[in-house]
């Protein structure tokens, strides 16, 4: 085989592993969510999700395009949906598990749950429950940065019905202003909790906006992981290059309902099954060796299941922590 054939089929297996375990996890925690953890193994009655569950079942691609440009020092923001971008970072799926089971071992001593993933140990600076709220906290990281002349830069992800809410523009403004070294990447799954964004948005949409601050982009088809990767690599590189913040706008699906509890109803049926037809797994598995796409879903259903295993099995957070990590407002005690 050529280097160059080699080398690309390399990097298709590596992004369509990334997928292949986003798309495993999302699968067991859907399940766990709703009580049914048969599937995982004997004794786990007490595998559960606590709290709301927002997956990213379906919008793979978009992590896994964006993120393999990303290096361990660079850091990123996420939003409700983030498992994918908490996993593409390189963040343990064990660890998340446990965070989503109200777990000690959890990223947050099981305090955060799924809306509230962090792991500054790869540079994800957390998921967020307010919607658009992760564009100024990425922004000032990516200002942090410039100030400190780190060649880092910050990766943020939003998703479409961000870009109605005011910290959208005043992030890029800000970034625009200050040339930040900053990738937006709004996930377009077209429905903003359970309305389509078309409805609510005017104009010509997302990279519309971005351009006219000044923050200049591409549009992709956010369920081809190799077009991601190429527009991503492509921006990326222009931003490493001192040239300021860019914006991908990655056109995906959402192929669930807004929480994991939600048979999502009040969408088309045949939007959805136009939807579950172009699935981003099946984009990535074209041209590359079907053993080695059973070998990578074996791996990852393996991973999973050890993932749920160990949440199951870690220890409850102590009642006398309940109020450690809370902010401390000045009085040095806690008043009930």
């Amino acid at each position: 085989m050529p280097p160059a054939e080699r080398v690309a089929r390399e990097r298709g297996l590596a992004l369509y592993r990334t997928m292949a375990r986003i798309r495993a996890f999302e699968n067991a925690a859907e399940e766990a969510s709703k009580g049914g953890v048969a599937a995982f193994g004997a004794n786990l009655s007490d595998a559960k999700v606590r709290g709301p569950l927002h997956l990213s079942t379906g919008q793979e691609a978009v992590a896994a395009g964006v993120c393999i440009h990303l290096q361990n020092e660079d850091l990123l923001t996420s939003t409700h949906r983030g498992h994918g971008h908490t996993l593409a970072k390189g963040a343990s799926m064990e660890r998340m598990m446990c965070e989503l089971f109200g777990r000690a071992a959890g990223f947050n001593c099981g305090k955060g749950g799924s809306m509230h993933i962090a792991d500054f140990s790869v540079g994800m600076l957390g998921a967020n429950g307010v919607v658009a709220a992760g564009i100024p906290i990425a922004v000032g990281a990516a200002h942090a940065l410039k100030i400190q002349s780190r060649r880092s830069i910050v990766a943020c992800f939003f998703g479409d019905g961000a870009i109605n809410r005011g910290p959208f523009l005043e992030g890029l403004n800000w970034a625009a202003i200050h040339a930040l070294p900053v990738l937006f990447v709004c996930e377009d799954n077209r429905w903003s909790a359970t309305t389509s964004t078309a409805a609510m948005t005017a104009g010509e949409g997302a990279l519309a906006r971005s351009r006219a601050v000044g923050v200049a982009g591409k549009a992709v088809d956010g369920n081809d992981v190799r077009a991601v990767d190429a527009a991503a690599g492509r921006l990326v590189g222009e931003i490493r290059a001192g040239k300021g913040a860019r914006f991908l706008h990655a056109i995906t699906y959402r192929f669930k309902g807004h929480v994991s509890v939600d048979p999502a109803t009040y969408r088309d049926g045949e939007e959805v099954a136009r939807a579950l037809e172009d699935d981003p797994l099946k984009h990535a598995a074209q041209g590359l060796p079907q053993a080695d796409l059973a070998r990578i879903h074996r791996e990852a259903e393996e991973e999973v299941r050890r993932a749920v295993a160990a949440a199951s099995a870690a220890p409850w957070p102590a009642p006398k922590t309940a109020y450690a990590d809370i902010q401390d407002t000045g009085s040095g005690r806690w008043r009930g």
